[in-house]
Parts: C-alpha cells; structure tokens; sequence
C-alpha cells in the first residue's frame, strides 16, 4: 500500500477546491450535522423557545466541529500511513495545524454558546465535547472507546431539558436509548474501517470484539434503543396504542436480518442499509413519541 508524496498531495488537495473545501470535509460532516439535527429535535420535543433552540443548537455544531477537526487533526500522522483518501489531510489538502487551529476555535465557540444557554445546560453540552475530545486523544485505542459514546449521546437530551425555564433531567428511559443509540453509532462508525485501525495499531472495543460480533451488536443495539423509547414513552402516559405492537415486531424482524446478515456478510451493504433503517426508526421514534423527554 504506497502513500501518495507531498507534490501529489498538494495537487489533489488543490483539484478538490482549496483548504476551505478541505475545512468541511475534515470535520466529519455526516456525523456533525446527524448530531446537530439530533439536538434540533431534542430541543422542539423538550419545548424551547426559538432563540433558546437556536443557540442550543448553535453550539452542539460548534462542539461537533471541534470534535471532527480535532479527530483530523490528532490523527493525521496514522491517516497519513494507512493512505485514507477520505481524509484531507493526508492527502495535503490542509495541514494538520490549520485542521488544529479550526479545532481549538472551535472549542472555544463552542464553551461560549454553551455557558450563554446556562450553567447547567452548558455544563451538559461541553460534557459532550469533552466525551469526543477524550475520545480523539485517546480513548479510541482503549477497551472504553465506547464510553464517551454512551456518555455524550445518554446526556445530550439533558441539554435541551436543563435549558427549559425551570430545568429539569430527561425522563430515565431518554438517556438509556441515547446511551444505547450512541454506543451503536460507535460500532456502526468503526466497522468500515476495523481492518485498517488494527494494521495501525488502534484496539478499541470494536477491534477487539471483531468485525462479526462488531456486526451482528450493532442493530441489536439500535433495535434495545428504539424499543426503550416505545416502552419509556408508553409508561410515562401514552398508552399501549396498535401502532407500538406493530412499530415493536417490525424492529424484531430488521434486528434478526440484522443480525443474520451480521453473522454471514458482516461487511455487506445490506447490513449498513439495516443499520441505518433501524436508526433512523429510533430517531423517528424519538421525534414523532409526543411524550415530553421530562
């Protein structure tokens, strides 16, 4: 596997629009606006205000673009060695410091929004910061890589309630899916390149499990989360309408060919195709429970 030279880099960085262009896809876009639209929904469930939502939902993407620019950035060295042309910076399109600097600015936009929403509200908000920060710096190649996970997504509906006038925590079965769906995210994020973290030296917990066990707990994860919020949802009031039984036998059934398909073609793309269903349902579950997160 040959990595490209600096000249070839530099041309390809120029060819793909310049640093600007580089910016947006070094910061992960997918995931950052995934959880910047996660907080948009959490807020309108939890009832903010407009300009309170705004601000909410202005520095969750401002932590998120410190996350995904401080993963570039910390990373580019082994990037760089495994030849990943998904990333910018090795291809030269940016250098790791300027992927650096956007990061820690960042950062600091990202604590300004978030103590403007409160003490409490922004205190939750930079947990999860510091969840992918810690996550970056090193965690990753640990066998806890999916704690700052479980940590940032079972908190983030807490960012939207303690933002109300009167704060307050989300509903316990709110923060379980979030934990649950995040600790999937994890496993769905790593999978793809499980193979090439390993030749470098990364053993988080997906390496260690394996690529078919990685597979297989990853819609099953998906599949506990959007059945906790059916179940959370029903206890706090809404009742056990028809729709929850048919909403629960067909997460039964995508979580089995999931599962099938995670045991047999562990890399397949039926697999990803389940695996973003099933979390998709989650959130939809989520947007669409009309149950108050407290």
């Amino acid at each position: 596997m040959s990595v490209s030279g600096p000249n070839s880099a530099e041309t390809t960085g120029r060819g793909q629009g310049g640093v600007g262009r580089a910016l947006v896809l070094s910061c992960h876009p997918l995931p950052t606006v995934a959880v910047t639209a996660i907080s948009a929904g959490l807020a309108a469930l939890a009832g903010l205000s407009i300009g309170r939502a705004a601000l909410l939902i202005a520095a969750v993407f401002a932590g998120q673009l410190s996350i995904g620019w401080s993963n570039d950035a910390i990373d580019a060295a082994r990037d760089r060695a495994s030849s990943r042309t998904d990333k910018p910076v090795a291809l030269g399109a940016v250098t790791p410091r300027v992927v650096g600097v956007a990061a820690g600015v960042a950062l600091v936009v990202a604590i300004v929004l978030s103590l403007l929403l409160g003490i409490l509200p922004g205190l939750a908000a930079l947990t999860v910061v510091a969840c992918g920060w810690l996550y970056n710096l090193g965690l990753k190649a640990t066998a806890f890589s999916f704690v700052p996970y479980a940590i940032a997504f079972g908190i983030l509906p807490a960012v939207a309630t303690l933002a109300l006038p009167v704060p307050a925590w989300p509903a316990p079965w709110a923060m379980i899916a979030g934990a649950l769906f995040g600790v999937a995210a994890h496993l769905a994020n790593v999978l793809p390149d499980l193979d090439d973290d390993l030749q470098s030296g990364v053993r988080g917990l997906p390496q260690r499990l394996g690529t078919r066990v990685t597979a297989v707990a990853c819609p099953m994860l998906l599949g506990v989360a959007s059945l906790t919020i059916l179940a959370g949802t029903a206890v706090a009031g809404q009742g056990t309408q028809w729709w929850r039984w048919v909403v629960a036998v067909g997460l039964v059934l995508l979580v089995g060919a999931g599962v099938l398909i995670g045991i047999r073609r562990p890399k397949s793309r039926a697999l990803f195709v389940i695996v973003i269903v099933a979390a998709i349902v989650a959130i939809a579950l989520f947007a669409g429970s009309g149950q108050s997160l407290t």
